[in-house]
């Protein structure tokens, strides 16, 4: 499977925040990511809905989709509205869902596509039963809340863990995502366990060139063709 790059917002210059979407698209990213935080799960506050529906109409116009990742609490308030506001996929995680099936069914029901992450520390275990009905996993590679985190090494077991567990589970065509951390040096790393779509922030917004640059970067780097 080809790798994707999914350009996290968190990490841009908010003062140009459209600006910086479109340079993201006309680099090459895949997706728009959009981490949503709501200061009480994760130790940080972001985007709300209005921001997803500021850069919606970028988005469309190039046909990119908006990755938008729910790290709050109960996130079932907020899916119609974040639906409403253009995502085109909504991701929850494992932790601030008690009912985790209903609330994939319900994003589905919004026409939007389900994905389920789970931070670091929390077992693959916890994926199982919910494996047939998700549209995406994620696989989070440092603890959720701040861009710039060093990516965590245990992540590349899980990884491929997680992709063993799709192939036997009649799922082998799932997106992994992986966010966190990433960047040219290990991309090939996380590629090669299994991961189909990158999730980067700093790498991009904030790299060495500029953004088109740091995405060539990134998607050389999965390929294991750095310089």
């Amino acid at each position: 499977m080809s790798v994707k790059i999914a350009a996290s917002i968190l990490s841009a210059d908010f003062a140009r925040l459209g600006d910086q979407v479109r340079e993201a698209i006309q680099g090459g990213a895949d997706y728009i990511h959009v981490d949503v935080m709501d200061g009480h799960f994760v130790p940080n506050m972001t985007f709300g809905p209005l921001i997803v529906a500021a850069i919606k109409p970028i988005a469309e116009q190039a046909g990119i989709p908006l990755d938008v990742h729910l790290m709050i609490e109960k996130p079932e308030r907020l899916l119609a509205d974040f639906a409403e506001a253009g995502a085109n996929f909504l991701t929850v995680h494992v932790e601030t869902c008690p009912h985790l099936h209903r609330t994939v069914q319900q994003i589905q029901e919004l026409g939007v596509k389900a994905g389920v992450t789970l931070n670091p520390a929390t077992p693959l275990a916890q994926l199982e039963e919910i494996l047939p009905y998700a549209d995406q996993l994620l696989i989070m590679s440092v603890n959720p809340g701040f861009g710039g985190q060093s990516y965590i090494p245990t992540s590349t077991a899980k990884i491929a863990r997680l992709r063993r567990m799709l192939a036997a589970s009649g799922r082998a065509g799932l997106d992994i995502e992986v966010d966190g951390g990433i960047k040219p040096g290990n991309a090939a790393e996380v590629a090669g366990a299994g991961a189909t779509v990158l999730v980067v922030g700093s790498g991009v917004f904030k790299g060495r060139g500029s953004i088109a640059e740091n995405i060539t970067a990134l998607r050389m780097g999965a390929a294991g063709k750095l310089a």
